[in-house]
């Protein structure tokens, strides 16, 4: 391993023997928290686009923005296979079998490898489970739940719609069918701190999950969050505070969870802050570099002995 934690580039090199290549697609989806089943703004800090800022246009077919997808990483990784990723809104949000013909459009394509399906857990009926579980079947798939945080208070003020019971409730009704599970954790979110995202992964070290993907807490242009940090009543975290919350939830996680990230991508036209997040490479280098000097691995300060609920 030569990384102090257990990353998705090398869980992938270990299981296909080569690059995975991750595509941003939009199925064209929507959420309950934009159509009005639970709200119309969204969560806080999600974008116009559903936090899909990146992904393909939706006006093309899945195929379609596969091909584009390919275009734009085939000089660099020629012999990449790819991860067909469903990230814009909330990816089961449909009825069974529109997601069933948008799942085997992208299955359907030249060495696409595996799916991505990020989602939210109050949008996982029995029926939805059930194709997902069928696809876990033939294909390498992830469930990416978007959870940011175990703070109740935090999850009302970012609008998430949800309590921690639905949230665990659907991680066990996934695992039960083996579905691999990946949940969203956002730090710097308005209020918290160290504390409280050390309990968001305490929480997750009792799941039975597969991966964890580290988000810093941006604030755009077209969110519910540029508000409150227009008015001052939301300042954003400092890079230097991000890497030591970032290495500190590397050492408390449980050694068996794949890291999906350590950070995230803010569109350069939507970001408002905080702007030193841009240069990603730089963000990362700096944690790496942190957590060498600092003796930090994955697991160092997990305690086994809290014990899985699963």
């Amino acid at each position: 391993m030569d990384k102090p934690y257990r990353s998705l580039n090398e869980y992938y090199r270990a299981l296909f023997g080569r690059k995975a290549a991750k595509f941003s697609l939009d199925g064209g989806f929507t959420c309950p928290n934009r159509d009005g089943t639970l709200g119309t703004g969204g969560c806080l800090f999600c974008s116009a686009g559903g936090s899909g800022d990146f992904a393909e246009n939706v006006s093309r077919s899945i195929p379609e923005q596969i091909a584009s997808g390919r275009a734009q990483t085939a000089a660099k990784w020629p012999d990449a296979v790819y991860i067909a990723y469903f990230q814009a809104f909330t990816n089961t949000y449909a009825p069974v079998q529109r997601l069933r013909e948008t799942y085997e459009a992208a299955l359907s394509c030249p060495n696409i490898a595996g799916l991505s399906i990020a989602t939210r857990p109050d949008c996982l009926p029995l029926d939805v489970i059930a194709l997902l579980e069928e696809l876990a079947g033939r294909t390498k798939l992830w469930v990416e739940l978007g959870f940011q945080t175990a703070n109740e208070t935090t999850a009302q003020l970012i609008r998430r719609g949800y309590p921690n019971a639905v949230f665990c409730e659907a991680v066990r009704a996934l695992a039960t069918r083996n579905i691999p599970i990946v949940v969203h954790v956002i730090l710097g979110l308005p209020g918290e701190g160290m504390a409280d995202a050390l309990r968001t992964i305490d929480l997750l070290n009792t799941l039975p999950i597969q991966g964890v993907l580290l988000q810093l807490l941006h604030v755009l242009s077209d969110s519910g969050l540029a508000e409150l940090y227009h008015s001052g009543a939301y300042t954003p975290l400092s890079k230097e505070t991000y890497i030591s919350m970032v290495a500190a939830c590397i050492a408390r996680l449980r050694p068996d969870i794949v890291l999906h990230r350590l950070t995230g991508d803010g569109s350069a036209r939507t970001l408002l802050a905080p702007l030193w997040s841009l240069q990603k490479r730089d963000v990362l280098n700096s944690i790496h570099k942190y957590l060498r000097e600092n003796d930090i691995f994955q697991g160092k300060d997990w305690n086994g002995a809290s014990g899985k609920i699963f």
